[in-house]
């Protein structure tokens, strides 16, 4: 297991390019256990870029992304064959889409999605699979008696927190969001966020999250990452970072909320 003092990933000078145009480029950060890492910047700013090289969605062009597995510890993940990268997202961690359609299957029942992850790990009784399903459905505030109905039938905000109980009904350790709350009407927002929050806390959870929104990484992050063009231009505490802000562009992101 990891242990508090020891990164639970470590990011170093990972980068992405494409043709001329940058991605990412060389950025390096330790993630801790328990710690909530916020990424912000404009559309076009390399965060969605970022989150999917760690997350091993994209191939990186160069850098290392070292997660601290709990058999063999510390393992460049992007030097992983295929096979062992699909069972850490299985396992131990987790990634949110953006659009809760791409993180589901939209033919298969609520508890039927939520079930397949727990399956994919090796769960074979029915039985124990439609409780934990049914108990995780209810902890994201989706009625026990929807189990049996397909995602078509929720609305977005519902189809968000069942992508969240499909994810962590394996109990990762690492979750990947991109925009979690994109989309979504204001009310419904603040009580995903609300849910999150909540969840991260009491399952000890790192996260690392992506938005333009600051309202999201000041209520749900530790620490920030200002991005722009590909590179990391500021970073350090939430608040330090939002309230305080050193570079020109962290400046003109926060005032711009600020002028809404």
């Amino acid at each position: 297991m990891s242990r508090a003092d020891q990164p639970l990933l470590s990011v170093k000078s990972l980068s992405k390019f494409y043709g001329a145009h940058i991605g990412c480029k060389d950025v390096s950060f330790d993630l801790y256990p328990g710690e909530v890492m916020g990424i912000v910047g404009e559309s076009g700013s390399g965060k969605s870029t970022l989150l999917n090289c760690m997350a091993g969605h994209l191939a990186p062009d160069r850098g290392e992304v070292v997660f601290d597995t709990r058999a063999d510890g510390p393992r460049d993940t992007v030097q992983m064959s295929e096979p062992e990268r699909r069972m850490l997202s299985r396992t131990d961690w987790a990634f949110v889409h953006q659009h809760a359609r791409d993180g589901l299957r939209m033919g298969v029942s609520a508890g039927g999605n939520v079930g397949e992850r727990l399956m994919a790990v090796g769960a074979r009784n029915y039985g124990d699979i439609r409780g934990k399903a049914t108990d995780w459905l209810q902890r994201v505030e989706i009625s026990a008696d929807r189990v049996d109905d397909r995602p078509t039938t929720f609305s977005g905000g519902m189809q968000q927190r069942l992508q969240i109980a499909r994810n962590l009904v394996t109990g990762p350790r690492l979750v990947f969001m991109d925009e979690p709350t994109g989309g979504l009407d204001v009310s419904v927002q603040a009580r995903l966020l609300d849910l999150v929050r909540g969840l991260v806390r009491d399952m000890g959870l790192s996260a690392i999250i992506v938005t333009h929104d600051l309202a999201v990484v000041r209520l749900l992050a530790d620490r920030l990452m200002v991005m722009k063009s590909g590179h990391v231009v500021e970073a350090g505490l939430t608040d330090q970072v939002l309230d305080d802000p050193q570079h020109a562009y962290s400046q003109l992101l926060v005032s711009s909320v600020l002028q809404v």
